[in-house]
């Protein structure tokens, strides 16, 4: 399985940018897609997740109202649409999948992701 993410870039403040995550090797299904990002000298952290097959939706606080995220069945990807950017929102965005089971998983720890793109870089300047 290959997760490929794209969209990044550099943006001002206030701005929009929407990254992608495509897969290869897996049809998505019965998957779980999760959009966590890493700061320079921090932790990566939970974005936003989607079920694939339910359409259900989660989503950090900090991204609230301000990030979606959305799938594409025909294009078997994952979108991640980014508005009202904050210069906080600077950091590498990592797309990661897993299978879901219907047993309890922490959507928002990176460990409970089996595979994971290489990330792509979203700068927002001030």
């Amino acid at each position: 399985v290959q997760l490929q993410a794209s969209g990044g870039g550099l943006v001002q403040a206030g701005g929009s940018l929407s990254l992608s995550c495509a897969a290869s090797g897996r049809t998505f299904s019965n998957d779980v897609v999760g959009w966590f990002r890493q700061a320079q000298g921090k932790e990566r952290e939970f974005v936003a997740y989607i079920r694939w097959t339910a359409g259900i939706r989660d989503y950090a606080d900090s991204v609230q109202g301000r990030f979606t995220i959305s799938r594409d069945n025909a294009k078997n990807t994952v979108y991640l649409q980014m508005t009202s950017l904050k210069p906080e929102d600077t950091a590498v965005y990592y797309c990661a999948v897993r299978s879901f089971s219907g047993a309890y998983f922490d959507r928002s720890s990176p460990r409970e992701y089996t595979y994971w793109g290489p990330g792509t870089q979203v700068t927002v300047s001030s």
